[in-house]
Parts: structure tokens; sequence; C-alpha cells
């Protein structure tokens, strides 16, 4: 890719195509069949390492799974998370979530939770409905792709900063292609497992999963829509100079 190219569209339908793509990411909880092909996964990292970094650091690293790859891996990991004795002892590498939430997170996590656990019928209390459909995120919801991302662990949070705007043009350059994603920190209490699975080296750290593929618009869970606040709500405005004295 050329960079210094002039851009292929008119201002206004590039402008209009850029906004499409980040307006219409959503986390997608169910996917076609449908092959992805390496080509275009290539393409999407391709168009993703563009993304800023302090120092041109670039510290991200991809594991792709496809194929039989992918489907022992989550074999794997759904073995184990359906063993609580196993699961409950296992720690993540970092701290994605507050240890204690607090409002309006509090309020923002639950309503999303319990507007996809209504549209999948899913009462509250029934434990068991719950964990099979958390338990969907270690087959990556059945979409073809599976990624995991990894960070050297002795990099600080900088970089955890950078490796965020990478997952966001992962993200943003799928949607260009017709594609849907769903980034889950759902895999960090299987760091360990998934490391030694993927023979990724103990220097790094997993960042995340995510899975990608086509959505399965006939699949209820997937008409999830998730409220955004107002610019107005997160934003200040400051236009004039504070006065000091002397």
């Amino acid at each position: 890719m050329n960079r210094m190219m002039a851009p292929p569209l008119g201002a206004e339908t590039l402008r209009a195509a850029v906004d499409w793509a980040i307006a219409t990411r959503r986390s997608v909880r169910a996917y076609l069949p449908r092959p992805v092909p390496r080509e275009e996964i290539e393409a999407i990292l391709s168009t993703a390492r563009y993304s800023a970094s302090g120092m041109n650091m670039q510290p991200w690293h991809v594991h792709v799974l496809t194929g039989p790859a992918k489907t022992s891996l989550c074999a794997a990991i759904a073995a184990l998370d359906d063993d609580p004795r196993l699961s409950g002892e296992l720690l993540e590498p970092y701290d994605y979530y507050p240890r204690e939430w607090f409002s309006p997170y509090l309020e923002r996590r639950r309503k999303v939770g319990w507007d996809l656990y209504g549209l999948l019928g899913i009462a509250k209390g029934d434990k068991q409905r719950m964990h099979l459909q958390h338990g969907r995120n270690y087959r990556f919801f059945d979409a073809p792709v599976g990624l995991f991302f990894t960070v050297d662990r002795s990099l600080q949070e900088g970089s955890l900063l950078d490796y965020g705007m990478f997952l966001q043009s992962v993200m943003v350059a799928a949607r260009s292609r017709g594609l849907h994603t769903c980034p889950q920190a759902a895999f960090l209490k299987f760091h360990r497992q998934i490391g030694e699975l993927l023979e990724i080296p103990t220097g790094q750290m997993l960042v995340c999963g995510m899975s990608l593929g086509y959505a399965d618009e006939s699949s209820i869970e997937n008409s999830l829509v998730t409220e955004r606040e107002p610019v107005s709500s997160f934003t200040t405005f400051h236009n004039n100079a504070k006065e000091t004295r002397a």
C-alpha cells in the first residue's frame, strides 16, 4: 500500500465510508460458516499495521487460527471452562475490568448483559444457560477465524494504549470488507493454556482474542443494539483562557 497515493474516492464519499465502517462496527456473536480467505485476513492486518504507536514501537503480535488448529484449541479451552474446579483457580494476566464496579460503568455493564440475555430468553438466575452462552466465546461464536493478540510483557501501559488503536484498526478494516468481529477478553484467564497450545513465547502476554467472519444476521443475538452516550455527556470544550494572577 502506498500511503502517498491520492484517495480513490471523493472527499465526501471517503468520509462517509470511514464513518460507516466505524459506526457499524459491533460485537457480533454468531457467524456464518463461510470461510474468510487468507488473503483477506492478510489485507486487514496489512492495513492495521499503519496504526499509531509511541516511537513507532508497533508492539503487536498476532496469532491467526483457522481450520483444525482453531477447532483443537477451542475444544481444549471449552473442556477447562466446563470444569469449575480448574477454571475457578485461573488468574488473568492483567486486570481488564475494575475489581469493584461503580457508577456509571456498573449500570452500563448490567444493561448490555441483560439486554443480550433478554434477546436469548435467558432468565436471571439461569446459571446453566448463562454458562452455555458465555462458553460460546471459546468457540469464537462459530466464526471461521479466531485471532489472539499478544504483547511483550516487559512493555508498559503505553503499549496497551497503542494496542487499542491497532485492534480498532483491525475491526474497522474488517468492516470495510463486509466482515464483522468480536473482541474478547473472555480468553484472558486461559492465557497460560493458550500460550502452551500455540507455543507462544513466555515473554509475550495475551491481550485479548477476537472472532472474525461474516455475521449470521438471522441469529437473534446479532440484533442487539448497544446504547452510546452522546458527545455532550463526555466532552468538555475549553474556549477561553483562564485568568491568572501575578
